[in-house]
C-alpha cells in the first residue's frame, strides 16, 4: 500500500504515497525518519514481487530494489539508488550523512550516502553471518541487526542460533546473542536504560532483554 504515516494517538493511517518514478511501490520494507528534517528514507524490496511473494526475491536473486526518500516538506519521494537486490531495514547514521541499509538475500549491509562528495553512491559496510532484517541504531553509535536465520543454519543439532549483533560504526561485529531456533526476530531496538526489544513477524509477543 505504499508509504504510510500514522498519527501519535493511533488511528487511521494516512497514505503519503504510492509510487517512485513512476513505479508502484509494491513492496515497501523499512523506513527512518530524519529527526532534524523529518524526511523518511525507507526500501523497496522488490519492483518485481510483492511482500506475499518476499521467498521468490531472494530466490530469484531478484535485484529491482529501491532505496527512497519522502520529503516532508514538498510531499515527494525521490529515488536514491535502484538496482539493489532486497534492500530491507534501514537506518540513517547519526551524523547524518548516510544510510546503513540491510541487503537480506546477500547477507550484507550496506553504506548508502546521502551528503558528500559521494552522495548517491553505496559501498559494503558489513559481511553478515546471517539473513538480515531491520537495523537500529545502538546507544554507541553503531547498529543492532536482526537475523531472521543463520546463513548455514540447520535444522538438527543445538536449540540455539543468533537472533540478532551489533556492529559499530566502523562495520566490526562487537557483539552477538543467541537463542532458540523458535524465535526469529525482525527488529532488535536499544533503549537508553540497555534494555533491547526484539520484535518479530511470527511471535505474538514483544521480547524484551536487559543487556546490562
Amino acid at each position: 500500500m505504499g508509504l504510510m504515516r500514522v498519527g501519535p494517538n493511533g488511528g487511521e493511517a494516512t497514505v503519503l504515497a504510492t509510487e517512485a518514478a513512476g513505479v508502484p511501490l509494491s513492496f515497501t520494507n523499512g523506513v527512518d525518519v530524519d529527526q532534524v528534517t523529518g524526511d523518511v528514507y525507507f526500501t523497496s524490496s522488490s519492483t518485481t514481487y510483492t511482500r506475499a511473494q518476499h521467498e521468490m526475491v531472494t530466490a530469484t536473486r531478484d535485484w529491482t530494489g529501491r532505496i527512497l526518500k519522502y520529503d516532508a516538506h514538498t510531499n515527494q519521494v525521490t529515488v536514491i539508488q535502484c538496482n539493489v537486490t532486497y534492500p530491507n531495514g534501514i537506518a540513517i547514521s547519526a551524523d547524518r550523512t548516510h544510510l546503513i541499509v540491510a541487503s537480506t538475500g546477500p547477507c550484507k549491509l550496506l553504506k548508502v550516502w546521502i551528503e558528500g562528495p559521494k552522495a548517491g553512491s553505496s559501498e559494503l559496510f558489513a559481511d553478515l553471518p546471517g539473513y538480515p532484517d531491520n537495523v537500529r541504531p545502538d546507544q554507541k553509535g553503531g547498529y543492532w541487526v536482526a537475523l531472521h536465520r543463520e546463513k548455514y543454519e540447520l535444522p538438527f543439532g543445538p536449540d540455539s542460533h543468533l537472533l540478532a549483533i551489533r556492529i559499530d560504526a566502523n562495520g566490526q561485529k562487537v557483539q552477538d546473542m543467541r537463542g532458540s531456533k523458535s524465535v526469529r526476530p525482525t527488529e532488535a531496538v536499544e533503549r537508553e536504560d540497555g534494555r533491547i526489544y526484539f520484535g518479530s513477524v511470527e511471535l505474538p509477543y514483544v521480547g524484551i532483554i536487559n543487556n546490562v
